[in-house]
């Protein structure tokens, strides 16, 4: 395997640390000047897609606290991992491509402090570090991920592969920590709630490109990652690349004078556009009862469909390859053509012919024909089966979702974000209408803003996204609509689904690391060096 190579690269099988001490660790500090040799030497064996073990050593610089003003060192601090040697070939990332793999899970805090290396930091917590943590909101937790009480990201999911295979191909890692919406202080105030996500991420983009000299790696080719929660404001990074709105909440924190524009983004099932998830959800998922076989209340679900046929229309999205203008009542037809039906395609032909037979044997709605698969929506959505959440899915009535957490304020806990949530309020509180910090709050939190309302010149313009057909977490619609638009405007999007695969799936990692190579100019760069 060449220095760097991408080729191959895509399922980790482990990776078994070892240190080895070379300079002192770098610790947190309220200095935003890179260290370049405060980095502990370490090795790890990491598994390629082919089965093949490969041992990498690389410069692990940690938790190095990335704003001037923290708030909280804990979260408020990233991680760097540099590939020095693979496979006993020496490697130089000077100019290679930065993944800047998030952790975050159910709007959940993530910390990278008790890092032991790459892939190993950063999973979502339920506490606080001040006097007053508290746990989390009640169990809906709308935005979760694939654990019980957060997600995998940082053990052994969808980041934690591709963080592992970047490091493999050459290329610099950096694995930034973020408040999240669980944190109390002393005074029970909650300081993780919206913004403070995506205010953190902003502020540890800035800090890296801040030191462009300092940290390896080309700080202009910065690619983002994240899963679930982390998908979407690894969209929303994308999107709001420099954009004013956030600059007082930086400032507060001193952050870094630097651009926090990224080049391309990965988002993978990204739970976003939150004040019309509802509606999109049951346009997606209304007819399906939940897992004990009950029935949602359809007079909520229709009334939240109805909100969704609005906004699609406004929208004024087209769909990809020609397709024309999405509506709500074509939006099935599109889902089917442009994303499921190649989805089961690319499965079936992928399976031999044996297994192919007794799989469509069990699935008798697909027809396979001309070594293509066909069917029909409403069949596709029984095929999926239960959904995972009861209606509102995002706003809950009660307020137990993880988002009505996220949107929680000073010492309240839990707050509406849409007028439906508001006006239906089950709780007995004194006002049926969302406080007036809510609008802005949500135009801070969704990327749709930056790309349908004030249009940013500024935003990545490669966009990997990925979503499980059966993942009923969110809508397919929002992964879809997402895409359109970046489409609609002319940027590059690679977006597919995978057959079959529930939340937080990510069936091609290798691919994801090769298209790297590929939109950042990195394999060409490696061509003409080598020539």
């Amino acid at each position: 395997m060449g220095i760097g190579a991408t080729a191959g690269v895509a399922a980790v099988g482990g990776a078994a640390l070892s240190a080895q001490a070379s300079g002192n660790p770098s610790s947190s500090s309220a200095s935003l000047r890179f260290d370049p040799d405060a980095y502990t030497k370490l090795t790890t064996t990491i598994t390629d897609t082919q089965g093949a073990e490969h041992k990498v050593t690389y410069h692990f610089w940690k938790a190095i606290t990335y704003v001037a003003d923290p708030v909280d060192e804990t979260y408020q601090s990233l991680n760097v991992s540099v590939p020095v040697e693979i496979d006993g070939t020496a490697v130089d990332a000077t100019d290679a491509p930065i993944l800047f793999a998030n952790s975050v899970g159910g709007y959940l805090p993530s910390s990278v402090a008790d890092a032991t290396g790459i892939g190993a930091s950063g999973a979502p917590t339920g506490g606080g570090t001040g006097g007053g943590a508290s746990p989390a909101p009640s169990a809906s937790a709308s935005a979760s991920a694939p654990g019980a009480n957060g997600n995998t990201n940082g053990t052994g999911g969808a980041l934690n592969t591709n963080q592992l295979l970047a490091l493999l191909a050459g290329y610099v890692v950096v694995e930034p920590g973020a408040r999240g919406r669980t944190l109390t202080n002393s005074d029970g105030e909650y300081y993780g709630t919206a913004p403070a996500v995506i205010v953190d991420l902003k502020a540890a983009v800035r800090y890296v490109r801040s030191n462009k000299g300092r940290i390896p790696g080309d700080t202009d080719r910065i690619v983002s990652a994240g899963t679930s929660a982390g998908g979407a404001v690894s969209a929303l990074l994308g999107a709001s690349g420099d954009s004013p709105i956030y600059d007082k909440y930086l400032k507060e924190l001193g952050a870094a004078d630097a651009s926090d524009a990224l080049f391309a983004v990965g988002a993978w099932c990204p739970i976003t556009d939150l004040e019309h998830a509802d509606g999109a959800y049951e346009w997606n998922w209304g007819t399906n009862a939940l897992s004990s076989g009950k029935q949602v209340d359809q007079t909520v679900s229709k009334d939240l469909k109805a909100q969704f046929a609005e906004y699609q229309a406004g929208l004024k999205l087209r769909g990809l390859d020609g397709f024309g203008p999405l509506t709500a009542r074509n939006y099935d037809e599109y889902l089917v053509k442009q994303y499921l039906e190649p989805s089961a395609t690319k499965y079936l032909a992928g399976l031999s012919d044996s297994d192919r037979e007794t799989y469509l044997a069990k699935n008798t709605f697909i027809t396979w024909s001309g070594g293509r698969a066909a069917f029909a929506w409403d069949d596709f959505l029984t095929h999926v089966g239960a959904r995972k959440k009861d209606t509102p899915a995002f706003d809950a009535f009660d307020l137990s979702a993880g988002e009505n957490n996220e949107f929680g304020a000073g010492t309240t806990e839990a707050r509406h974000f849409t007028a439906y949530g508001a006006k239906n309020d089950s709780t007995g509180l004194g006002t049926k209408r969302v406080a007036a910090d809510i609008p802005g709050k949500l135009n801070l939190m969704n990327p749709m803003y930056h790309l349908v309302e004030k249009v940013n010149e500024r935003r990545s313009k490669h966009w990997w996204i990925r979503l499980g057909t059966s993942d009923s977490d969110t809508s397919h619609v929002i992964s879809a609509n997402l895409a359109a638009r970046l489409d609609n405007l002319g940027d590059d999007v690679n977006h597919l689904y995978y057959w079959d695969q529930g939340h937080g799936a990510n069936t091609d990692p290798g691919d994801f690391i090769t298209w790297i190579a590929t939109v950042t100019g990195y394999d060409k760069d490696r061509t003409a060096k080598r020539n």
